[in-house]
């Protein structure tokens, strides 16, 4: 094992290889992991990172990898980011944990009020904070049930909630997510997602179609009057990175709104800048009933919410909604950290400048292989769908193949969707822009390899 370097921004902005992918550090602790942890917690590229910043990850052979995953969307402002390491740093000096439902702090109010401020929508809110993006969808699915004495739910094909009982009813894949859990929560009831690629008549007739197609399915299968809550990722991830025609989610919150119905967007993975604005419903001026948060909302803490419309919130009788550790001091004092980063350093603005070099690039690689049938995404929330050229079926194979050689060239980068056939590129959103074009050359490179 080399010399620890202290990680942060700080860190050399470089890829650099000194071993194979993985090295002989990783591979001894891969053989001391593979004793200890359970089997089905799985791991996309076996390298033991022991400092991360800007973009990119050291691992314990002193290996300096591009970061294009951030923890799955989540170390936005990028890793050990100093506004979030002071503040957590000077937290837990004070103290680690009271229990908000016991003895209350500033922190946790101070996040509300963020979420009030940042979240779409100027009406009077309130915000309830979780562990996990999971617990904050299973939370928002319970105060749209208490408010509206309603219990059907509605999700959407390709979408993915979470891994609690309720969220994997909620989620549409069932491998690995699903396989060998149930029997899953009533009441949930799945819709086509505005999906143009795989839409049956192509994009245009999905432009035409989907919402049309969603209100019939929930008038003749459900019943609007028993929809307590349509749930939708306004850009969905472990689905595939699928953004719906413009004009379906202004369409389908004002359905909810015409019939009573809680119009919940998860975004928990397109939030906080990811897409080149705070929140992705902000790119169609569509203002949720309720908003569920987490991943980049604490910069690798374990903080998620929801936050909505006061009146809903406030249905919930006291004691109704809560955790020993939701809220926590230090994620909280983290969260407020990364906040002040998105704002201080207009990350919105860098996920678009991120989205302005990568879509070109993509777009022009796609031309060059047929492999890639699309090249979606906003910001820095961008994806390409592999599939056989020419058709439309998935070609998880190449998919698998092109992440693989990304990786040996020292290129982090994750996949996704339905048939695991979707590159997704989620770089934090401070990388310098010298790293994030050196990226796209690595995998220029690895779809030369197919």
């Amino acid at each position: 094992m080399t010399a620890v370097p202290e990680g942060g921004p700080g860190l050399p902005q470089r890829r650099t290889l000194v071993t194979e992918i993985p090295g002989p550090a990783s591979r001894e602790l891969s053989a001391r992991r593979a004793g200890a942890v359970a089997r089905g917690v799985s791991t996309v590229l076996p390298v033991f990172v022991t400092a991360a910043g800007g973009g990119v990850l050291v691992d314990v052979d002193g290996n300096s990898l591009i970061d294009f995953g951030s923890g799955i969307a989540v170390t936005g402002v990028g890793n050990a980011a100093p506004r979030v390491s002071s503040r957590v740093a000077a937290q837990a000096a004070q103290f680690t944990h009271t229990c908000f439902m016991v003895a209350p702090y500033e922190g946790y109010v101070e996040v509300c009020e963020s979420l009030a401020r940042l979240t779409p929508g100027t009406h009077e809110k309130r915000s309830a904070l979780f562990n996990s993006g999971a617990e904050a969808v299973e939370n928002a699915v319970k105060i749209a049930r208490h408010a509206t004495g309603r219990s059907a739910v509605v999700a959407f094909d390709h979408a993915y909630h979470g891994r609690t009982n309720l969220t994997m009813a909620l989620t549409a894949k069932n491998m690995p997510y699903k396989q060998g859990f149930g029997p899953f929560a009533a009441e949930i009831y799945r819709v086509p997602m505005a999906y143009p690629l795989r839409w049956p008549d192509g994009p245009d007739a999905c432009r035409a179609e989907a919402l049309g197609v969603v209100k019939s399915l929930i008038h003749s299968q459900v019943g609007e009057s028993n929809v307590a809550a349509i749930i939708i990722e306004p850009i969905q991830g472990e689905g595939g990175f699928i953004v719906p025609p413009k004009g379906f989610l202004p369409g389908l919150a004002k359905f909810c709104a015409d019939n009573g119905i809680v119009f919940i967007a998860d975004e928990i993975q397109s939030g906080f800048c990811r897409t080149g604005d705070w929140f992705a419903c902000s790119h169609e001026g569509v203002v949720p009933d309720l908003i569920t948060t987490g991943k980049a909302i604490a910069d690798g803490l374990p903080l998620a919410g929801v936050t909505g419309r006061a009146a809903l919130m406030d249905a919930v009788h006291p004691g109704g909604l809560g955790g020993t550790y939701g809220g926590n001091p230090v994620a909280c004092a983290a969260a407020l950290g990364a906040i002040e980063t998105m704002v201080a350093e207009d990350l919105a603005g860098r996920a678009r400048r991120i989205g302005e070099i990568m879509l070109p690039r993509l777009r022009k690689l796609a031309e060059q292989f047929p492999v890639i049938a699309d090249v979606r995404g906003r910001g820095a929330m961008i994806a390409v769908e592999l599939t056989h050229p020419g058709t439309l079926e998935p070609d998880a194979a190449a998919t698998a193949a092109v992440a693989a050689a990304c990786h040996k060239a020292g290129l982090v980068v994750l996949t996704c969707g339905t048939f695991g056939n979707v590159l997704r590129f989620l770089p934090p959103m401070v990388i310098g822009e010298d790293l994030l074009e050196e990226g796209l050359g690595i995998l220029e490179d690895a779809f030369g390899t197919l």
